[in-house]
């Protein structure tokens, strides 16, 4: 049957595509899909969760809403006040739209004016703690004054404080890993070296800021690049060894292979070898135990491959770009070294120190200060302790001493040691300065409370000041006339002539 509706033609459709075989159509029936399923059974939460939600209303309204309830008095008490209240503002209902109603569109202005403040809020967060900038490391011209060594190398070298012909005191300091000669002492002023008559010199190691590499340098060519510098800039009196952290362990050899040149060492939170044999093991796992896993790392790659630390300095310092000491050389730090390193006076002395010992962009003179620390040193810590030398056997020792008489004879270094040990350092923990001190008991140890690895060396006047009153006495500036010049080169000059004749003396017996 067909009418005139279009409807009825596709309704026939249907009904012939459900016939069976004996053309006959039971009734319509419509395949139904997955998708089907699972949109009715969405619409079928939503009106689930609707009708959830009126009831949850519905009691909440009959708890708290009612009149009887505490908050239905509450509320009619407080309703006369907010109605009154309410009057008085209604004057802003004027400049709104006339056909809004101004319940629902003080709500939207509300809402707005809420969801600005948040996200107002967020952006300033975001602002405030964004990511620094990355700084990108300058290549700075050549600037250093450079000696010529007997090998042919140039070394680069920097003087502080009074010339050397005027200097009471001569200081010389090698620079620690990641460093160079610009560092010296940080902050230090140059009136104070003046005050106390101290000639400071600083180089650069072999491969850093300016100075040649060393084909294969090892600590005792180090003391020899030392004992040159003195003699070429004129230090002709014995001089002082500066060592801080990781600079210490040149420090140390200079007391091994020139001792009779030094007039002591004052250190600064001393660096030994970490795989030091002579460390007991509580020692050596209070010293561990401070040190982040990374750099735990780097000194197990430096001992046994160290090809690899290459791949890590290019990641870092060797990047081009510049960052915080603690990340580039996995640091842990302390909140006052914390508080140091993020000053912004520590920030670019340490940018533009970072500049100069990277000048040559070579990881080579890295890697090998790096095997340096951790390696054999050729010496132990208990070789510069002071004890009386044996006599050998023989005729020759016998006469010697019957000519000599019963002088006693010593070994080690015979000058003062001065150790300054933070307590709160975690980049040299104060255990690795415990063992230096029962290795070498005559060292003088100041015990530093509160004190970082950073915070009493850099940038404090005061502790300058202490430091070189400890080491020097009162100051008495520097030698302004060539009497005391005089007096000092003939004291200098006897002292020579006597123990000249003493060995000429030995050597006429002896023949």
């Amino acid at each position: 049957m067909m009418g005139t509706n279009g409807v009825q033609y596709q309704y026939q459709y249907q009904y012939a595509s459900f016939a069976g075989n004996s053309g006959m159509a039971y009734g319509y029936r419509r395949n139904e899909s997955f998708l089907d399923h699972a949109t009715e059974f969405g619409k079928a939460m939503v009106e689930i969760s609707v009708e959830f939600g009126k009831g949850c209303r519905d009691i909440v309204w009959q708890s708290l809403g009612r009149e009887d309830t505490y908050l239905g008095r509450e509320f009619r008490r407080i309703k006369g006040p907010c109605a009154k209240f309410c009057a008085k503002l209604r004057f802003f209902n004027e400049y709104l739209p006339e056909d809004k109603d101004p319940l629902h569109a003080w709500l939207v202005i509300c809402f707005v004016s809420v969801l600005a403040l948040a996200v107002l809020c967020v952006t300033t967060e975001s602002n405030t703690s964004a990511t620094p900038l990355i700084k990108k490391v300058f290549l700075h011209p050549a600037s250093a004054d450079r000696l010529l060594l007997p090998d042919g190398r140039y070394m680069a070298y920097r003087e502080q404080g009074v010339p050397v012909d005027r200097a009471r005191f001569s200081i010389i300091a090698p620079h620690t890993f990641l460093s160079s000669r610009l560092a010296g002492i940080p902050g230090l002023k140059n009136s104070l070296l003046e005050e106390f008559g101290i000639c400071l010199l600083t180089y650069d190691l072999p491969g850093f800021g300016e100075s040649d590499p060393h084909p294969s340098r090892n600590l005792e060519s180090s003391a020899l690049d030392m004992l040159f510098l003195a003699s070429s800039v004129g230090v002709n009196d014995k001089f002082w060894v500066l060592g801080y952290s990781s600079g210490s362990l040149h420090a140390w050899a200079a007391l091994r292979y020139i001792p009779d040149r030094l007039a002591g060492a004052a250190m600064f939170a001393p660096m030994v070898n970490p795989y030091d044999s002579m460390m007991t093991k509580e020692e050596q796992r209070g010293t561990w135990e401070k040190w982040t896993q990374k750099r735990k790392l780097m000194y197990f790659l430096a001992r046994r491959f160290p090809r690899l630390l290459v791949y890590f300095y290019h990641q870092t310092f060797l990047s081009g770009k510049h960052d915080q000491i603690d990340k580039w050389l996995s640091l842990s730090v302390g909140k006052r070294d914390r508080a140091m390193i993020e000053d912004p006076i520590y920030e670019e002395f340490w940018q533009r120190d970072v500049e100069e010992s990277v000048r040559q962009g070579n990881a080579k003179p890295f890697v090998e200060e790096a095997v340096l620390q951790v390696s054999n040193w050729g010496f132990r810590l208990a070789d510069l302790k002071l004890q009386k030398k044996q006599r050998g056997r023989g005729i020759l020792n016998w006469l010697k001493s019957m000519l000599i008489g019963d002088l006693e004879e010593y070994t080690g270094f015979l000058g003062p040691i001065h150790i300054w040990q933070g307590m709160d350092d975690r980049v040299v923990p104060p255990l690795m300065t415990d063992f230096v001190h029962r290795i070498l008991p005559g060292a003088a140890v100041h015990k530093l409370p509160y004190e970082g690895h950073f915070t009493y060396f850099y940038f404090c006047d005061e502790c300058h000041r202490q430091i070189f009153t400890t080491l020097f006495g009162t100051p008495k500036g520097p030698l302004n006339n060539t009497i005391e010049t005089i007096e000092a080169d003939q004291t200098l000059i006897e002292v020579d002539r006597e123990e000249e004749e003493e060995v000429n003396l030995v050597d006429s017996t002896i023949d």
